[in-house]
């Protein structure tokens, strides 16, 4: 199975010229030329992430920092910042390794080998969803907007398991209530208004958003 390289570079010419590279060596990649791109992209388990510092939207070292508790992979800086205080902030954050620019992509090359090398010994990616800036990490059950954790309850998290892995359709509320509480289960559908009530309210009171919409007559779909 190929290697999955994440390149995130605000620089189209830079992930254009390392992606051209990788994909000759032989890896999967993707790019990404913003913050809200790189995060899209996570669901994919990269092996491997190159990370510019210097991102217009959000600081490669704040991204880092979001990213870190959802991934376990090597996370490699590439910028043009070059002070020791730099490359300590680098590995504070949650990178692995730190490479200045200019460099050689022989030396990228040995780089990435070495971590992935390293990290084959290690642990599997952590499962993650994403929906804009939305953050769902199917493996600690925990929900992140940004840098900031939404608390919400067992129930309340497998029924946004639920919608958010099937984004887009509509299912009603006895559907979700079979697939969250178990065909087995007794009780009446109607409990779920209330859980979908709570789920809205700790996602708005946080993102300012409705990620769940009622279609009048039908049921619930989550709106990416």
């Amino acid at each position: 199975m190929k290697h999955k390289i994440l390149i995130v570079d605000d620089e189209i010419m830079m992930t254009e010229l390392l992606s051209d590279h990788l994909s000759d060596e032989g890896y999967e990649v993707y790019t990404a030329n913003s913050a809200a791109e790189a995060l899209s992209l996570l669901p994919k388990t990269p092996s491997l992430i190159i990370l510019d510092i210097n991102m217009p939207d959000i600081d490669g070292l704040k991204l880092c920092q979001t990213i870190r508790d959802h991934v376990s992979c090597p996370i490699l800086f590439v910028t043009a910042r070059i002070t020791e205080q730099d490359k300590i902030n680098g590995l504070q954050y949650g990178g692995d390794d730190y490479i200045t620019k200019p460099f050689s992509l022989k030396e990228l090359s040995a780089r990435i080998g070495a971590h992935l090398r390293r990290d084959e010994r290690s642990h599997a990616n952590a499962s993650v969803l994403v929906s804009g800036e939305l953050l769902v990490n199917l493996s600690q059950h925990r929900i992140f907007y940004r840098d900031m954790e939404i608390e919400v309850s067992k129930r309340e998290f497998d029924i946004i398991e639920f919608l958010i892995t099937n984004a887009g359709q509509v299912f009603d509320r006895e559907h979700i209530y079979e697939r969250v509480w178990g065909y087995d289960a007794e009780g009446s559908a109607d409990v779920l208004k209330e859980h979908i009530r709570k789920i809205r309210a700790k996602l708005y009171k946080v993102t300012g958003k409705d990620y769940i919409e009622t279609v009048w007559g039908v049921g619930y779909k989550w709106n990416h």
